[in-house]
């Protein structure tokens, strides 16, 4: 009988001990595909500003990645890089940061167009979401890639209303990345200088209940859902998230300010495919550069000839 119960107590043991090791692998991966945040929400809210170089030129541009929610590791390190190409080549001030206490009214200041870059989740206070949404109101620029415009933000209704304008419901899975084709709306924007009309990317592509379309956003680009399978299989299980009107860029006024969201840049690669590079680019000069908002037909030469006079080469060179 005891020696029933040595045995008994060491397979238990072994049980204990596999189990602890598969739950540590299991927080490993769940760490390293980004979904930390997803097992452990977080609300954490920084307070202490980060110190900026009190020689950043200008226009600036603050690029802000933090995450509570989801982590796209590889699309913030590949964002990052392209951003920095893009304001080097322009001349224009950067500054990136994952610390949200840099939304206060004085720092805000110093920036000409913010950017979400793959930012998830609760990451600013209350105090920090008013002084932003006075910057923009009063003017300012906004610009949201990707998980910007997911449901991690849904907390904070003003951003969901005044900058996405849907509610974000599931990406495709299944495979989870396909190439589908962008296909141009409003052609006449200064964001679509120089994309074509129509082009292929491959992407984790959102769905949401409904195009922001309905909301008055200006819809600047929309997927053609023949062009791929917009499903999300998971097992026995499949969702269909075909929209019908299905917007993947679109841009929209705030008060005096403007804004533009790209649902692309889940992975690093999205941010070397040069369409998309075009796209940010002209998304950034229209949000620094453009006097006018809502867009329209007639400013268009405005905008642009403010783009040529600052130096600025479509083609990003």
């Amino acid at each position: 009988m005891t020696k029933r119960r040595s045995l008994l107590s060491r397979f238990l043991r072994v049980v204990l001990l596999l189990g602890l090791v598969l739950v540590g692998l299991s927080l490993v991966v769940v760490w390293q595909v980004g979904a930390w945040h997803l097992v452990f929400p977080s609300h954490h809210h920084d307070t202490v500003a980060p110190i900026i170089s009190s020689d950043m030129v200008s226009p600036a541009v603050l690029v802000f990645s933090k995450t509570n929610s989801f982590r796209h590791t590889e699309g913030i390190a590949g964002g990052v890089k392209a951003l920095q190409t893009i304001t080097g080549t322009q001349q224009w001030g950067m500054f990136h940061t994952e610390n949200g206490a840099v939304f206060n009214e004085n720092d805000l200041a110093r920036f000409d167009v913010v950017v979400f870059l793959n930012a998830s989740g609760d990451v600013l206070s209350d105090e920090q979401e008013g002084d932003f949404q006075s910057w923009l109101q009063a003017g300012g620029g906004w610009l949201g890639i990707h998980s910007a415009g997911d449901d991690s933000h849904s907390e904070w209704q003003w951003y969901t209303d005044n900058l996405i304008g849907a509610t974000f419901t599931a990406h495709i899975m299944g495979p989870q990345f396909q190439s589908a084709t962008v296909v141009m709306e409003n052609q006449a924007h200064p964001v679509l200088l120089d994309v074509p009309d129509t082009w292929q990317h491959e992407e984790e592509w959102y769905s949401w209940e409904q195009s922001p379309r309905v909301e008055g956003f200006s819809i600047l680009a929309s997927l053609d859902e023949a062009s791929y399978n917009p499903v999300q299989k998971f097992m026995d299980y499949e969702r269909d998230l075909r929209m019908g009107d299905h917007p993947v860029v679109w841009a929209n006024c705030v008060g005096d300010g403007r804004s533009v969201y790209a649902a692309m840049g889940h992975k690093a690669e999205s941010f070397e495919q040069p369409v998309f590079r075009q796209l940010i680019l002209n998304a950034l000069s229209w949000l620094i550069y453009a006097e006018a908002c809502p867009f329209l037909p007639e400013p268009y030469d405005k905008v642009m000839t403010s783009v040529s006079n600052a130096g600025i080469s479509p083609s990003g060179n």
